[in-house]
């Protein structure tokens, strides 16, 4: 009988790991997202309307903030004429939210397509943990071959891309999740303290197949994280004639 040959165990192929999630911490939109958002990636921010610019911009900078490590820049790239219509951003305020202003870097450009430009850049450089890029209004030069550039420039170097829209339609684009975000009641702290940053979030688009929600979350600015707020943050008011004690 022709001799038996030896079994060759092989190894086992490696299951390759999924890209890292960004945990947002509040756990109801953590779960709904499958455990957070991809790090790697580009999204999208859009103001509901133009009074929720200032809401869009501290959800953006505070989702950025959830991937900064100590050695590494956020960096906020923005049309030079909005300083001029809309302010720059506030140093007190960041700190507030828990950002160092000496960690945040802000390059500014004459044009929405020298805002494309110098993100592409500075995600090139893979020296940063997060890049905020808002082209001005509509913003023509944003267009799906634009959006996929910056796609998988954030994917190769391992940064989180923000587009931050405002005064804006959402057009096609290679961005992994479009959110809607605008300004939310917030819960007043003990001793009628002004209450934390709060967001009335909705999910428009996720390119993974998550259906789209919505969602109420705030800001603790000491842990630098979101967690979950009540929808509504109205306080019923006492009916008349009766004592607050009834």
């Amino acid at each position: 009988m022709p001799a038996t040959a030896p079994i060759r165990i092989l190894p086992a192929t490696p299951i390759a790991a999924g890209p890292a999630l960004i945990s947002l911490g509040a756990s109801a939109v953590d779960a709904r997202l499958g455990g957070g958002l991809i790090g790697c990636a580009l999204h999208e921010i859009f103001a509901e309307d133009q009074d929720d610019a200032g809401a869009a911009t501290g959800f953006a900078a505070m989702l950025a903030l959830r991937v900064a490590a100590a050695d590494k820049t956020i960096v906020v790239v923005r049309e030079s004429g909005d300083l001029c219509r809309f302010g720059s951003l506030y140093a007190p305020g960041l700190s507030y939210i828990g950002i160092d202003p000496g960690s945040l870097l802000l390059v500014t450009a004459a044009s929405s397509i020298g805002v494309l430009r110098a993100a592409a850049d500075v995600i090139r450089s893979g020296s940063i943990a997060a890049a905020i890029i808002a082209p001005s209004g509509r913003a023509a030069a944003l267009d799906l071959t634009a959006s996929r550039r910056l796609a998988l420039s954030a994917a190769r170097h391992g940064v989180l891309a923000l587009i931050l829209r405002n005064a804006a339609h959402p057009a096609p684009s290679a961005a992994q999740t479009r959110w809607q975000v605008r300004s939310a009641p917030s819960r007043p702290l003990a001793a009628n303290a002004p209450g934390l940053p709060a967001f009335a979030i909705s999910l428009l688009r996720h390119r993974g197949g998550v259906a789209g929600f919505q969602a109420q979350v705030e800001w603790d600015c000491e842990q630098r994280r979101f967690r979950d707020a009540p929808l509504s943050g109205a306080v019923p008011a006492l009916a008349g004639n009766r004592s607050e004690a009834a």
